[in-house]
């Protein structure tokens, strides 16, 4: 049996992130389950598990990972720091051509490494197998929680990433005091959904349907969960066809403004594609028939489906407040303004609790792909290059995003020129 060697690298992304793709106790559980498997780990000072941790279960740290066959972090690897010819795990941002990291890519081709993205890692149905998004939604549904406390001078939460783990975090919401009439809205299903819901259900909201949501009066707080169908219709007014839709939202419109007439509390996780229409307008936002006074971007889309995400926020600041008259940035405390959180890296808040989720689905089902046999390639489907320098099959797509002076880029072939198209057929069961 051949041996492979796992390398987790130091994260090297600015600002830096603490999380890392398996913990110590992890590491060995690999070891033990995959006999054939070496994992060493990179010295790093930035983690939430540190070096001495690692250590102390007898794993072997090394400056740097050069002699490992795979590498895995968390986000992008800078690109003086790429190692040639090796395989490489990370969330690049690339498949969607992010304009800020084409020359990743362009260095990953030239450096002939095989990226495996996290991001498109998908059963055989396409659906997506691993992903921190489970809490993207605890801790931004905490964070719709702390804004509104503060926004109303209610209570007072302390904020995700000053406590200690997800424990701390969770016995802080017995602080919470919402008005009786309180009403949460909240778009999206998935992991991202199913995390904001974990919080809701330790809160005490109930949860009820979209029709009694907007038309009864209750004597609790409670919430509701929206699936595209009940805040898309077709241009026409009628109900859209769900899987037509899915292929492009052109031709509807958005009904969610019925919503915010009743919503104190608005919770964006859905998956939104730039073929669909906004979900909540400038118009929607000003009219005196909105009631929202928080959102809590938990998707955090930048200048499109929800406009009062002009920006992201970060996890020192997380809070502003949007104008809804001048489509401007205000002061959060200004009581005629919305306030908005919009912080786009959720997950660090909580880097302990989320790692630990994180490798125990990498274990279970990334790893015996990967060391073993593979009959639905879930590897091959998620890697977008390959070690000789090639875009692969699925993203043949990318050859434009990479094309410039200095690259002439290779599409591998493949048996009767067949391209597969699945690429973005996943991307809408992402949450």
């Amino acid at each position: 049996m051949t041996k492979l060697i796992l390398g987790i690298v130091k994260e090297t992304k600015t600002p830096p992130d603490k999380r890392v793709p398996l913990i110590p106790s992890q590491c060995v559980e690999v070891m033990k389950r995959f006999p054939n498997v070496e994992v060493i780990v990179e010295k790093s000072d930035i983690r939430s598990y540190k070096d001495e941790e690692y250590a102390a279960l007898g794993i072997r740290m090394v400056d740097k990972a050069i002699e490992a066959d795979i590498l895995m972090g968390v986000k992008e690897v800078k690109i003086d720091y790429l190692i040639p010819n090796k395989k490489y795990f990370f969330f690049s941002h690339t498949f969607k051509k992010q304009p800020y990291n084409r020359k990743l890519l362009q260095a990953i081709l030239e450096k002939k490494i095989q990226l495996i993205d996290y991001e498109t890692l998908t059963d055989k149905n396409k659906h997506r197998i691993i992903g921190f998004g489970r809490y993207a939604g605890i801790v931004g549904c905490y964070n719709g929680f702390l804004a509104y406390g503060k926004k109303h001078n209610l209570y007072s939460l302390k904020p995700a990433n000053l406590c200690a783990d997800k424990k701390e975090m969770e016995s802080e919401l017995s602080k919470i005091k919402l008005p009786i009439d309180m009403k949460i809205v909240m778009t999206g299903s998935g992991r991202v959904g199913g995390g904001a819901q974990e919080i809701l259900d330790l809160v005490g909201i109930k949860q009820v349907s979209p029709e009694s949501f907007l038309n009864d009066q209750f004597d609790r707080p409670v919430y509701t969960q929206l699936d595209a169908s009940d805040y898309y219709a077709k241009a026409d007014g009628s109900p859209i066809d769900v899987a037509a839709f899915h292929k492009s939202g052109a031709g509807h419109i958005s009904t969610f403004n019925r919503y915010l007439k009743v919503a104190q509390l608005y919770l964006p996780c859905h998956y939104w594609s730039s073929s669909s229409p906004v979900i909540v307008t400038r118009e929607d936002l000003a009219s005196p028939d909105n009631k929202t006074t928080v959102i809590s971007d938990i998707s955090c889309d930048i200048a499109a489906p929800i406009a009062s995400t002009i920006r992201s926020s970060t996890i020192a600041d997380p809070l502003y407040g949007y104008d809804p008259k001048t489509g401007l940035e205000t002061d959060f405390m200004d009581p005629h303004a919305i306030g908005v959180v919009a912080v786009d890296n959720l997950p660090c808040e909580l880097p302990k609790d989320a790692s630990v989720d994180y490798g125990n689905d990498l274990i279970n089902r990334v790893f015996p792909y990967l060391f073993g046999e593979d009959p639905d390639r879930i590897i091959e489907r998620a890697s977008e290059t390959d070690l000789n320098g090639n875009l692969m099959p699925d993203y043949a797509y990318l050859a434009d995003y990479v094309a410039g002076n200095k690259f002439q880029i290779k599409i591998q072939k493949v048996p009767n020129g067949a391209v597969h198209n699945g690429i973005y057929g996943f991307i809408r069961k992402l949450f």
